[in-house]
Parts: C-alpha cells; structure tokens; sequence
C-alpha cells in the first residue's frame, strides 16, 4: 500500500475530534483540506464496538465537513494487544504499518511511546489543546470510557450481584464463573491510581486463584449473554451500549468503585517525508 499522505491523516484525525468538540484552527485545516482532496483512501483502526456502521458514519460526516470523496477502510480492533504487538514487531525491520490512523487506548499508546513508535505531529500549530496531547505529540485523547464488572441479568440474581471489588474474591466465584479478558490493563489502572501497586497486586494474585474463563473482550461478552459465565471482571461502556440497543440483558454491577476509566487517544501511523512542510511553512533546517 502506497504511504499515506499527511493532509489526509490530519484532516481525518479532525474530524475524529469533532466528537469530542474540540475546535480546531480554521486556517490550519484549510492547507490539510487542499492536500487531502489529493489523496483518495485512508486505513483506519478503531475499536469494535465503534462497528462497521459507525466507522461509515464516522466516513461520511468526515467527507461531508472537509468537501472530500475519500474511502475510509475502517479496520476493526479484534485484540489491540495482538495489533499493537504487531507493529511493534515488524518495525524493527522496516516494514510500512498497516493502517494510517490507529485509536487505541492509553495504555496501548504506552507500549509504542516506550519503544519511541509514535509519528510525532506539532498538534498546537493545528489548534488542538495540549491538555489533550500525549506522549510528546505522539497521541491526542479523543474519548474516555468507564469499566466495571458486567453481568447476565437472567442468569445472576439480585442479591449475587457484587457490590465491591473485592466481592469477586469470595470462594463462590470458583471454577471458571468468572471472565476476565485479555484487556489486563484495565486492573493495572487501580495499581497506578486509587488502590497502589501492592494492594492490586495482592487483589490480581487472590483473583487469579478463582478458576478464571479467559478470552477476548468480545468472547467474554459472548460467554456472557449465553449464561457460560456469571460476571465478567472488566467491562467496557460501549459493549454495554450495544447490549442494550440489542435487547441483551446485559449491565454493569453498579455502585462499584473506584471506577476505571481508560482514555481513548488517536495516532498517526505514518505520514511522507513532506509532512512537516504542511505543518510548518517554514523552510527545514535539516
């Protein structure tokens, strides 16, 4: 796949934050829009709870703002820890990304910061605030979502619902009732805020004897509906969000605190040599 071009990727990183009503400079999204209607396709990856129709729509309002007749392949998140260890991989040898645009969520944005992977953007000369820039221009914070323990209102009863963490470590959650997924991170988040980090890791050590199910969060959130498990550990908004507008009895044990909230950030992949000519008319010094 040919290298995306920069105006493209800005303009498109943009539009993501309309959503969060962020404004940016008028005049610096105009020399992005006339280098974007250059360009004709966009590989896009975000998570799969944005589904197919939200990445058209996403598409389609990016288009119509900017004037643009752009395809936009969005790529839905299967495992992020998985897609994140394969750009990691295949960097050192050179090989090109794939996908132009990644929104993943903070904690995967660590993992490329530590290995220096982002494809750094002078985002305050595009108007953006830096209290929602990361990662020394790495990254930009595009949404939040909440976490907490999930369960089958048809399966569990009322009175079995956990009240606290610390509730998924009574004996009666044994033998693989409860699904806990691949997205580990969102207990890391305890140990780097509220609880410390020997007090989660004293709880992740006791939870870890239970007899866990394992899997994607996607599987878990399968497992759960069909009544294979009881309480899923960790949960995020959005699948509950389509639970609903299914008529799944799905729902978070509410109540629940501290309440992890992970951030949503959004990163360029890659972008041409030219990219800072487009964002800096100044001639380079290099």
């Amino acid at each position: 796949m040919k290298p995306s071009n920069f105006s493209l990727i800005g303009v498109f990183t943009l539009s993501v934050l309309l959503v969060s009503d962020v404004q940016p400079l008028a005049a610096s999204v105009e020399q992005l829009v006339e280098g974007a209607k250059k360009e004709g396709t966009l590989e896009f990856y975000g998570p799969s709870h944005l589904t197919p129709q939200g990445g058209q729509a996403l598409a389609d309002a990016f288009n119509k703002t900017y004037g643009l007749n752009v395809a936009v392949n969005y790529s839905p998140a299967g495992n992020m820890v998985r897609d994140v260890g394969k750009v990691v991989g295949t960097a050192p040898a050179g090989a090109p990304p794939e996908w132009d645009v990644m929104v993943l969520t903070d904690a995967h944005h660590a993992t490329l910061a530590l290995r220096k992977l982002h494809q750094t953007i002078d985002y305050k000369k595009l108007g953006m605030d830096p209290r929602i820039i990361h990662h020394g221009n790495g990254s930009i914070s595009v949404a939040n979502q909440f976490v907490l323990p999930a369960y089958n209102t048809k399966v569990l009863p009322a009175k079995d619902v956990p009240k606290g963490w610390e509730d998924l470590l009574d004996p009666k959650w044994k033998g693989g009732k409860l699904g806990m997924s691949t997205a580990t991170h969102h207990l890391a988040r305890l140990g780097a805020g509220p609880w410390g980090e020997e007090k989660t890791t004293r709880y992740v050590k006791a939870l870890s004897q239970q007899g866990l199910s394992l899997g994607t969060l996607g599987e878990v959130m399968n497992r759960l509906q069909l009544g294979e498990i009881l309480v899923a550990i960790t949960m995020i908004d959005g699948f509950i969000h389509q639970a609903k507008l299914r008529g799944a009895p799905i729902t978070f044990a509410e109540g629940i605190e501290p309440l992890i909230a992970p951030a949503f950030h959004s990163k360029v992949m890659r972008y041409p040599a030219s990219f800072h000519t487009v964002v800096d008319p100044r001639p380079s010094r290099t």
